[in-house]
């Protein structure tokens, strides 16, 4: 019989996607307006946290002499990596600062798109128009939700 190991970062995707689970089912029992944010949050993330959670376990029963040679080739872009999400989620809050979040959203989609995944300019437009749509009717039109103006955009208006 072959031991079962479980991993640090299955633990992990494990504790992610049941506090996942436990927003989407709290959320579906509140009314839609309340709910809709956990919802639209919660259940990509718990698909996103079962996958990775499935993908450490394979990880996990892979051959003991394979994985320093894996760890090493992660530890070597850890750094960059890390230090680039960090970058792209610092460039979103300065977006939505200056220019608001309607407007923040479809242009931060656009640029990580096509700057960081090389996306082609065709699929970067039109995922950015998607997330623009999105926005605009669930939050805009459907809940009438209020957002600020970012602040280069404040004093043009008056």
């Amino acid at each position: 019989a072959e031991r079962v190991r479980i991993s640090g970062p299955a633990i992990f995707s494990l504790s992610l996607a049941a506090v996942a689970a436990y927003a989407v089912v709290a959320a579906l029992a509140w009314p839609l307006k309340a709910g809709l944010f956990p919802l639209v949050m919660g259940i990509p993330l718990l698909a996103l946290a079962l996958v990775q959670l499935g993908l450490d376990l394979r990880d996990a029963g892979e051959p003991a002499e394979a994985a320093p040679q894996r760890s090493r080739r992660r530890s070597e872009t850890a750094g960059r990596r890390t230090l680039a999400t960090f970058a792209w989620m610092a460039a979103f809050i300065v977006l939505v600062l200056l220019l608001g979040f309607p407007i923040a959203v479809p242009l931060f989609v656009f640029c990580y798109l096509s700057m960081q995944s090389r996306a082609g300019w065709g699929l970067s437009i039109a995922l950015a128009a998607a997330a623009w749509g999105f926005f605009h009717v669930v939050f805009e039109r459907l809940l009438h939700f209020p957002f600020e103006a970012g602040l280069l955009l404040i004093g043009g208006g008056s």
